[in-house]
C-alpha cells in the first residue's frame, strides 16, 4: 500500500477547441522566459544595454531547440527509423524529446552569430545568461512529469512518482521521480553561479563554465538512477560518459581562462556607457535649463514686486 506519492497528470495536453495545450511545451516556453528576464537583469548590472539578451535569445533560442531535438533523435534513433516506427515522429518536438547537450552546443551557434552582429563577446553574454539557462532547465524538466517519461527506478519512497500510463513499454507503479531531482539540483546550480559570480567577479565565460561544470556533476547521479532506454558504452549509459567529458571541458576552460585573462571584462557591449552618458547629459542639461527658467521666473517676479511697491508710495 502506498503511503505516499506525487501524481502523474491523467494527460500532457488540454484541448482549447481545435488548438491543443500540451504542458511539455509551456514548460519549455516558461523556461525560456525566465532565462531572457533574469539574463537581461544581469547583462545590464555588467553595464549593456537593456533589450539586447532578447535580441541575441531570437537566435540562440531556435538553434537550441533544433540541436537538442538532433542530439535526442542521433541518440535514439531506434524509436523513430526501426521497424513500425514512423520517422516523421521525429519532428514531434511536443511530445518530448530533447537533450540537453545538443541545445546548448547548437544554441551557442546561434548566438555566437546574434553576438557577432551585435558587435558583443560571447563569453560575457553567456555569463550573464548562464544562472538563467539552469532555472530554464529547472522549470522544463517539468514537461517530463507532463508526459509521464524519463523517470527513475522502482521505489517505495514517500516522494515516488506514480506512473499510470502503460504506452510505449511503460510498466505503471511509483519510481524515482528523476525529473523533480534533475529540476532542484538545477536551481541550485543557478544559485551557486549567482553566489559565485558576485564574490569572485567571474569573467570571460567562466560563470558560464561554472554552470555546466556543476550541471554535469548532477546529471552524471541523476541519470545512473533512470531506466528508459539509452546507449551504454562500458557498462555506463551515454548521457554518463557525456556528462564526464563536458565536465572536464568545463573545468579545463575555467582554468585556462583565469590564467590568461583573470577578472572581467570592463565593458561588455561598445556603446552602451556613452548611451548612459549622453542620457545624463541630457538630464543635466534639463535640469540647468529648469534652473535657468525658474531664476528667469523670479527676476520677474522681483520686478514686479518692486513696481508694485512703488506706485504705492
Amino acid at each position: 500500500m502506498d503511503i505516499a506519492y506525487i501524481p502523474s497528470p491523467s494527460r500532457g495536453v488540454i484541448h482549447l477547441g481545435p488548438i491543443p495545450l500540451r504542458g511539455y511545451a509551456f514548460c519549455i516556453i516558461i523556461g525560456v522566459f525566465v532565462a531572457v528576464w533574469l539574463g537581461n537583469k544581469r547583462w545590464i548590472a555588467r553595464g549593456g544595454r537593456a533589450g539586447t539578451v532578447a535580441d541575441i535569445a531570437v537566435w540562440a533560442v531556435p538553434f537550441g531547440l533544433v540541436g537538442g531535438r538532433l542530439y535526442h533523435v542521433i541518440t535514439d534513433y531506434e524509436l523513430y527509423f526501426s521497424e513500425g516506427r514512423d520517422w516523421v515522429d521525429a519532428f514531434k518536438i511536443w511530445e518530448g524529446g530533447l537533450g540537453i547537450w545538443g541545445a546548448i552546443a547548437l544554441g551557442a551557434v546561434g548566438a555566437w552569430i546574434g553576438c557577432r552582429r551585435r558587435g558583443i563577446p560571447l563569453p560575457a553574454w553567456a555569463d550573464a545568461l548562464a544562472p538563467g539557462i539552469a532555472l530554464a532547465q529547472a522549470i522544463g524538466r517539468w514537461g517530463n512529469w507532463f508526459n509521464q517519461e524519463l523517470y527513475g527506478k522502482p521505489t517505495d519512497l514517500p516522494w515516488a512518482l506514480k506512473i499510470t500510463s502503460s504506452t510505449d513499454g511503460r510498466v505503471p507503479g511509483t519510481y524515482h521521480p528523476t525529473f523533480l531531482y534533475e529540476s532542484l539540483w538545477c536551481i541550485g546550480v543557478a544559485v551557486l553561479v549567482i553566489w559565485a559570480d558576485r564574490r569572485f567577479k567571474l569573467g570571460h565565460g567562466r560563470a558560464f563554465a561554472l554552470y555546466v561544470a556543476a550541471y554535469c556533476v548532477g546529471r552524471f547521479w541523476i541519470e545512473y538512477l533512470r531506466v528508459d532506454d539509452a546507449h551504454h558504452i562500458l557498462g555506463l549509459r551515454l548521457n554518463d560518459w557525456t556528462a564526464m567529458i563536458v565536465f572536464l571541458l568545463a573545468v579545463l576552460y575555467f582554468v585556462l581562462s583565469a590564467k590568461k585573462r583573470p577578472g572581467r571584462e570592463a565593458v561588455v557591449e561598445p556603446g552602451a556607457s556613452d548611451d548612459e552618458a549622453d542620457g545624463e547629459a541630457d538630464a543635466d542639461s534639463d535640469d540647468d535649463e529648469t534652473e535657468v527658467a525658474d531664476a528667469e521666473d523670479g527676476e520677474k517676479a522681483e520686478e514686479k514686486d518692486g513696481a508694485g511697491s512703488g506706485k504705492k508710495t
